[in-house]
């Protein structure tokens, strides 16, 4: 999870025994929960129904060293589990101070895939631009832009930061990338290939006459020529996901493909809005991945 230093500052001026960072949320109920009296914490309830109040545990806490007691008496929960919440109750309930400190910057809980598009939104908006590797004359680098030891842009490809590319790649000619898109290294972006607020990881290929927007690509793939990734509903509602067999509102209007390490596609393969793709998988030549 992401959060400001100052809110790390504030922690760490506090006196009780413990100290637990809270966020106000309009969702309580899909958060663990504290209840509160007398700005103390008095319980830690896991997604209840009824929540006692809107703040959620934001999982940053500050300990004494009395805490190291605690776990080492913590029983596995239900889950077969050793939960820190568990050794806090107990502190609690031996009648130690817990305080809670609202968190006042941005937290950003990385919990499901599509967040670590917003997390590298945020990050990348402070981005200083940087050129370690060579640009040929006729390519554009628009705004702040990272380009990293040994990579390559090629003529005609048009890069609009906040980008940030890492190091040894190859991309173009005449390619697209557009904001918000983390490249990370030995990655081969091809000719007509447009690239969107997505984060592709190391080792990775994106044939030419490709699409991929608001996507999380992980290590090795490699898309076919014409691969197209669909990011937006026609009726522009949130899109939702299938995971473990419940489907979720990712929250976000644009979701692409969420893809695993090693997935390969054949050329012109089509894949569809929210979709997850998992390590290995491949498609045939025209293939259309619906969900």
């Amino acid at each position: 999870m992401l959060i400001g230093q100052e809110d790390l500052k504030a922690l760490l001026s506090r006196t009780e025994e413990a100290v637990i960072c809270v966020k106000e949320v309009e969702n309580p109920s899909d958060f663990g929960v504290l209840e509160t009296k007398n700005n103390k914490v008095i319980r830690i309830i896991e997604k209840p129904k009824n929540p006692p109040t809107n703040l959620a545990n934001a999982g940053i806490y500050l300990f004494r060293e009395s805490i190291f007691d605690l776990i080492d008496r913590t029983p596995e929960s239900v889950r077969k589990e050793f939960e820190i919440t568990d050794s806090i109750q107990m502190l609690i309930d031996s009648g130690a101070a817990v305080g809670y400190s609202p968190l006042e910057s941005r937290w950003i809980d990385i919990g499901y895939p599509w967040d670590l598009l917003k997390a590298n939104e945020y990050l990348l908006k402070d981005l200083k631009g940087m050129c370690e590797g060579t640009v040929e004359p006729n390519a554009t680098i628009k705004g702040e832009v990272v380009i990293g030891k040994g990579t390559l842009i090629r003529n005609g490809s048009y890069i609009e930061g906040p980008v940030v590319i890492g190091e040894n790649c190859d991309l173009g000619p005449n390619c697209f990338i557009r904001p918000s898109t983390a490249i990370g290294n030995h990655v081969r972006v091809g000719n007509a290939v447009e690239i969107k607020n997505t984060i592709i990881m190391e080792d990775t290929h994106v044939g030419h006459l490709s699409y991929v927007g608001d996507s999380i690509i992980a290590r090795r793939c490699n898309f076919g020529a014409g691969t197209k990734v669909a990011n937006l509903r026609h009726d522009g509602k949130n899109i939702k996901v299938m995971v473990k067999g419940r489907i979720l509102d990712s929250g976000r209007r644009k979701l692409g493909v969420i893809m695993g390490d090693d997935v390969h596609t054949g050329i012109n393969t089509s894949i569809n809005i929210g979709v997850i793709m998992e390590k290995g998988r491949y498609t045939y030549p025209g293939e259309i991945v619906k969900h």
